[in-house]
């Protein structure tokens, strides 16, 4: 059965994977990252801003799903630290591969995106070398037995269709496309793709300016 999250739950779930894959020195995260994870303004939408006990209580909900598990960490083990259990572990059913999880991810932190703004999002995550990658990855996370993901409804305007994760809820109803031979990205794709590798490139120096952070005081130093 597929896991149903709130949409406060898919952010955190979103920020963890993420943060397991881009800077892996620094996780699992302790609640303060935790919630600058969440409220981060770069590569998420909508943008927060959750105060540490409101992520505290969305933690404690997913704890009590099992889909997040605590450690101690630190200096005497006084900080704790969150980590995972949505996906990839053997903790649960749910596997995935690393492309197809990179999409999940970026589906879960910033919503419905079309195969061109994943492909240039996700790309930061997993080795994604063209749309026509990133449309065969939606084809098969869509075709699994529960889905767990799904096309929208053209919306005016657009020449491609957006894709929505649906831990959170069922995608409307949609015609399908017939299997089409690979394209050539027509120009509002190559728009939206640079768009979002100018978002990706925002994300990777908001990451290294949290790593140089890290790196200037004590770890969980503010925890």
């Amino acid at each position: 059965m597929r896991t149903e999250l709130t949409p406060l739950e898919a952010r955190v779930i979103g920020c963890l994977i993420e943060k397991e894959i881009s800077t892996p020195d620094q996780y699992p995260l302790s609640l303060n990252a935790l919630a600058a994870a969440c409220n981060q303004k770069s590569n998420r939408d909508p943008v927060l801003e959750l105060s540490r006990s409101e992520v505290q209580d969305i933690v404690d909900a997913l704890m009590k799903k099992h889909l997040v598990t605590d450690r101690s960490g630190g200096v005497g083990g006084r900080v704790t630290r969150y980590r995972q259990r949505f996906c990839n572990t053997q903790f649960g059913n749910l596997s995935l591969a690393p492309g197809e999880l990179a999409i999940i991810c970026e589906l879960l932190l910033r919503g419905p995106q079309t195969p061109g703004e994943l492909r240039s999002r996700a790309s930061r995550l997993a080795a994604l070398h063209d749309v026509s990658e990133v449309e065969a990855a939606l084809r098969d996370l869509a075709a699994r037995e529960e889905p767990l993901v799904a096309q929208l409804p053209r919306e005016p305007g657009r020449r491609e269709s957006r894709w929505m994760q649906l831990f959170t809820g069922e995608a409307p109803p949609v015609a399908p496309q017939s299997a089409a031979a690979p394209r050539a990205q027509t120009r509002d794709e190559r728009i939206d793709g640079l768009e979002a590798r100018i978002d990706a490139l925002q994300d990777e120096v908001s990451a290294l300016r949290q790593r140089v952070e890290a790196l200037a005081g004590p770890d969980g130093a503010e925890d």
